[in-house]
């Protein structure tokens, strides 16, 4: 008869350790006593573990195993693996886990108590993990998060195939794996069944790595962890899932299979922008991308954001969110409010009413999410309120006004090159779009204000705003020309479109009508002559 395969008959006393319940007799007929770890062979049978008989370290508990019905683990799957029932030093009920070291020593226990608080007792640091005094090398080992759910994975498959279980959960995981690289690496594959939660999936990508290329699987549970699936019946479902484990791949690592279902959605256009042959040119907005607008000052940018804020939310129904760090929330919602009413709200004496103001504003309750930031300039700070604007708001348009505010003196270009690539990120993990205006240096010639051309170049921070930017405009006025017509038409230049490239280098001319506050698409002055321009980025973002 296989040792694995016998059955537990009764208590015995122990010659080893003396003790008088945690000698068991088994019906082959060899004993092991799970206090001092003293293994008596059965007829003829050869041991399968090398147990030292050792005595377990001084000041470690003694119980007794039972079955922990509410867990539906049986009395013989606790026995299996040392999991007792007993009081701690103060008379406390516990649950005991028994660690042992790589000699086969219990050192250490891990004490669980009603309220699911746990310590450790012994010599933890010494501890290997949970289950592994049982197991030698072999072809699989599932690993769980937790002692329950490693005994409850062993019962499911009558205790016969190896399962462990880390000491201290999903934050430890790693280093208790780590710690342990010599004994698993005996096994020729791993199966982590950490629990179906963000930390067990984080913990089973970086544990995974641990491991050669194609030895690490990952298995997935219809429950929470394996001891819900013990507790409703669904054994099997843990079986399968050893079963149907997938191999380790990591993070950015895709085949075309898993991206099937995104490659074959039809193709559509974006949102669209307020003005149409941008549109046109660019196919649009997407979501995850970050868009960047440099203008000298007083060129005009607050006029084009505002309307494409109007645009947003009156055309497309949508919910804007706004960080203007330098223009408080009320001269925004009057700015925007005076683009969809065709009114100069923050114009004193500009032919509007009260009436009309507070009817404008009015509009905008529900549709428009300013943040009061005037005077704040923490990335880090704007950061977490992108993020509860398209968390906790639902927000997938918002408008940054401006970028070169948040940079640190000291190292403007390194500060910069770091809130653009965590912008990016952040763009693509909540699947939001950021429009960002960016302050410029002084070019050489003509400044912006007077009509000189914007480059990439001018941007503050250029070489990390054109490599995360999908799209790059720049506005420009002379607004120091003797025509007036030269001197109210502002320029659009696109300076990159990396979606297609085709928009790079085209220019747009836009209008200012006074008494509406509103841009409009116009012709070039004939002063002025259309320029179009090869991409900037070509060989160097």
């Amino acid at each position: 008869m296989d040792k694995e395969d016998s059955v537990f008959l009764r208590h015995v006393p122990c010659e080893n350790c003396g003790s008088s319940d945690a000698n068991s007799l088994y019906s082959d007929g060899h004993q092991f006593c799970f206090a001092c770890e003293a293994y008596v062979h059965g007829d003829g049978e050869v041991p399968t573990h090398n147990h030292s008989g050792k005595k377990r370290m001084e000041g470690l508990l003694t119980g007794e195993f039972k079955s922990l019905q509410k867990r539906g683990l049986t009395e013989d799957t606790c026995r299996k693996f040392g999991y007792q029932v007993g009081r701690d030093k103060n008379g406390t009920l516990v649950q005991i886990a028994p660690y042992y070291d790589e000699a086969g020593t219990m050192v250490a226990q891990k004490i669980r108590y009603a309220n699911k608080d746990f310590k450790f007792i012994g010599e933890p640091k010494k501890a290997t993990l949970f289950g592994s005094n049982l197991w030698g090398n072999g072809k699989k080992l599932v690993i769980t998060e937790g002692e329950i759910d490693a005994m409850s994975v062993s019962q499911a498959q009558n205790n016969k195939w190896p399962v462990v279980s880390i000491p201290n959960g999903a934050q430890g995981a790693k280093k208790s794996l780590a710690k342990c690289l010599d004994y698993l690496n005996g096994f020729e594959e791993i199966i982590l069944m950490f629990d179906m939660d963000e930390p067990g999936r984080k913990a089973s990508a970086e544990c995974a790595e641990l491991f050669s290329p194609g030895k690490c699987k990952i298995a997935s549970l219809p429950l929470k962890d394996a001891n819900e699936c013990l507790q409703a019946g669904r054994e099997q479902d843990i079986i399968q899932a050893i079963w149907n484990a997938k191999p380790y791949r990591p993070d950015g690592l895709v085949s075309v299979a898993d991206l099937m279902d995104e490659l074959t959605k039809p193709v559509e256009i974006g949102y669209p922008w307020w003005l149409q042959p941008l549109t046109d040119l660019t196919f649009g907005r997407r979501r995850g991308e970050i868009y960047g607008l440099g203008a000298g000052t007083g060129v005009g940018k607050t006029d084009f954001l505002t309307q494409q804020i109007a645009y947003d939310i009156t055309t497309l129904g949508m919910k804007v969110g706004t960080i203007f760090l330098e223009q408080k929330p009320t001269e925004t919602a009057k700015r925007v409010a005076g683009k969809i009413k065709g009114r100069r709200f923050h114009v004193p004496n500009s032919g509007w009413s009260q009436e009309e103001l507070v009817e404008a504003v009015t509009s905008l309750n529900g549709k428009l999410v300013m943040y009061d930031s005037f005077g704040e300039t923490e990335w880090d700070v704007i950061k977490g309120k992108i993020r509860f604007m398209a968390v906790a708001e639902g927000i997938e348009l918002i408008y940054l006004d401006h970028l070169t505010a948040m940079a640190d003196t000291a190292d403007e270009k390194g500060s910069l090159e770091q809130i653009m690539k965590e912008m990016a990120g952040l763009a693509n993990e909540l699947g939001i779009i950021i429009t960002f205006v960016s302050h410029l240096t002084t070019p050489e010639g003509k400044p912006h204000e007077e009509g000189g051309r914007v480059t990439i170049r001018h941007f503050k921070g250029s070489r990390a705003i054109g490599f995360w930017s999908y799209l790059m405009l720049g506005l420009e006025r002379d607004q120091q020309a003797d025509d007036p017509v030269v001197r109210q038409t502002t320029t659009l230049r696109v300076l990159k479109d990396r979606y297609t490239g085709q928009a790079t280098g085209s220019t747009f001319y836009l209008g200012y009508e006074a008494d509406t506050g509103r841009l409009f698409e116009t012709v070039a002055p004939e002063s002025q002559e259309a320029q179009h321009f090869k991409d900037e980025t070509d060989g160097e973002f």
